[in-house]
């Protein structure tokens, strides 16, 4: 894995508490995407040093429902560089609160754009020679 990509991947712990549970009693759906739009942005962040948002989820798959006696890990990892967008792949873990038991519940895609000094869409400005990063990406 690239180094760049490598240094900014971003991991959360989060808990169970009542106030994330559905009508279920599983994991709210909702709060999932707040904790992995967040991990998100700040992968994006580390990993450009620039202003993002996120301009759009794609292939969101909740895989297992996520039950009050678990914890949660939320990790963030660069997926796909170019100029004009940013692709970080978000993952969640669920862990079993008073067991060894560990498995993917949530898994997500993240597009990010840059934004200029007028809050607008722009080309990314990598603080790094992006032609390089990716020639070298292939190579791995």
């Amino acid at each position: 894995m690239h180094k760049l990509i490598e240094q900014s991947i971003t991991r959360q712990c989060k808990a169970i508490f009542p106030n994330t549970l559905n009508a279920n009693a599983t994991l709210f759906g909702g709060e999932a995407m707040k904790w992995m739009d967040e991990v998100a942005y700040i992968t994006a962040s580390r990993f450009t040093r620039l202003h993002m948002f996120t301009m759009s989820t794609d292939k969101v798959k909740f895989l297992r429902p996520v039950k009050a006696d678990h914890f949660v890990e939320v990790i963030g990892c660069v997926e796909k560089v170019n100029a004009v967008k940013l692709i970080v792949k978000v993952e969640i873990y669920m862990e079993e609160l008073y067991g060894n038991h560990r498995e993917k519940a949530v898994e997500a895609s993240f597009i990010f754009v840059s934004l200029n000094e007028h809050l607008a869409p722009c080309r990314i400005r990598y603080p790094f020679d992006l032609e390089k990063f990716t020639k070298e990406m292939e190579e791995e």
